[in-house]
């Protein structure tokens, strides 16, 4: 078999993905894993294409004076879950700021783009949503580029409620399994993608198998944000930080900004009622548009005795009224054009989007620019240290 080629090169920014980017002689982008930016380094090619080639690190000739040697042991070992362990705490955001700033740019098209703020986070033991892979009843991460399995000693970045149930957590049959944790509640929850049957696990800990979920048994464990306590179910999205929860409703509650007391406003991808719940008085009119049944089941939960009214659809086939505000949070493709034709079809002033990708932010910037939305701020909220992950608050206008 002929070995993988080997280059010499020297990297000059980074991609969404975390990759360094380099060029080699003839002009082709190459993405280099495990390189930063400014470094010397020998790639060994993985993957070539017409246009682009892909390749991994094998040696630091030149280091960047940003990197580190990783906090997590696991790294070694081949762990793919976070590719920015070489880099210094500081420097990941930065290149976290180029990665959300070139993707307006290049992706979004757009002239102005005002200087993007960072709201730093705690990089260790934060995570108290982890999603494993089981291999022999053990959990543990996928390896880098790879559907392999790889058993982990401990994870850095798991909340350590959710750390012990990777450690000495045993899972029987499941092939994969979602770990949730209430990081103020204490509360587990562990959701198998198939039976529960054999799983074994501190007496503490819900488990579940996606086969009961299907039959309709419920399961739900709490979380505390904004002092207040939320219910979230096993088919249910919430922020994979409590932390990061909380940051996130401070910079959309200063993106919305001052309202009238009677004003009204859309949740759009509105979930168990995080930001129908926190950003708004008593007095304003609020709906909350979320099309997962778990989801809305929660925030019924959750707002009771709010002026909160839910509807159940998917964004794209709900129904736009006027309305002073809009709060967006989609999944990672984005909004799309058809969810931005809803939006500016309520002609509120103010739309304020969460974003957690780079490109999908772009996309709907661009879209939101044609229907008149000025980009005045975008708020980089570091969720995932130690990953190239993004997570975005921006605040668009309508410029009169």
């Amino acid at each position: 078999m002929d070995e993988s080629p080997t280059l010499e090169l020297v990297t000059h920014g980074v991609a969404k993905g975390g990759e360094a980017v380099a060029r080699e002689p003839d002009g082709r982008v190459v993405f280099v894993e495990g390189a930063l930016p400014d470094e010397r380094v020998m790639v060994e090619i993985s993957e070539s294409k017409k246009g682009f080639l892909r390749g991994r690190a094998t040696e630091i000739l030149e280091p960047s004076p940003h990197r580190i040697d990783p906090s997590c042991a696991e790294v070694a070992n081949g762990c793919g879950g976070c590719d920015f362990q070489i880099a210094s705490p500081e420097h990941q955001l930065e290149l976290k700021r180029v990665i959300v700033t070139d993707a307006l740019e290049r992706i979004g098209k757009l002239e102005q783009i005002p200087d993007i703020v960072t709201v730093p986070l705690p990089a260790s033991g934060y995570r108290t949503a982890v999603r494993c892979v089981v291999s022999d009843g053990q959990a543990g991460y996928r390896a880098r580029r790879s559907h392999e399995p790889i058993n982990i000693d401990s994870c850095y970045v798991a909340h350590p409620l959710a750390n012990e149930l990777i450690q000495t957590g045993y899972y029987g049959t499941a092939s994969e399994i979602s770990i949730r944790v209430g990081a103020a509640t204490g509360e587990r929850l562990v959701v198998a993608d198939s039976s529960s049957l054999g799983a074994q696990v501190p007496s503490d800990v819900v488990v579940v198998g996606e086969d009961e979920l299907k039959a309709g048994r419920r399961a739900w464990m709490h979380e505390i944000v904004a002092n207040q306590k939320w219910r979230i179910s096993a088919g249910s999205f919430f922020q994979t930080r409590q932390d990061g929860a909380q940051a996130l409703v401070d910079e959309v509650r200063e993106a919305v900004g001052e309202l009238p007391p009677d004003a009204r406003a859309f949740d759009l991808y509105g979930g168990v009622g995080l930001f129908a719940g926190t950003v708004f008085g008593p007095d304003h009119h609020v709906v909350l548009v979320e099309q997962n049944a778990s989801s809305v089941a929660d925030a019924k939960v959750n707002l009771e005795g709010r002026n909160v009214k839910l509807v159940r659809s998917k964004v794209e086939g709900w129904s736009p009224k006027r309305a002073d505000v809009v709060i967006a949070d989609p999944a990672r493709q984005g909004l799309g054009r058809n969810a931005v034709s809803r939006i500016a079809a309520t002609d509120a002033a103010v739309v304020v989007l969460v974003s957690c990708d780079a490109a999908s932010l772009a996309r709907d910037a661009s879209l939101l620019a044609r229907k008149g939305y000025h980009l005045d701020s975008v708020t980089l909220v570091d969720l995932f240290p130690m990953t190239s992950h993004t997570e975005t608050v921006s605040r668009f206008s309508v410029q009169m």
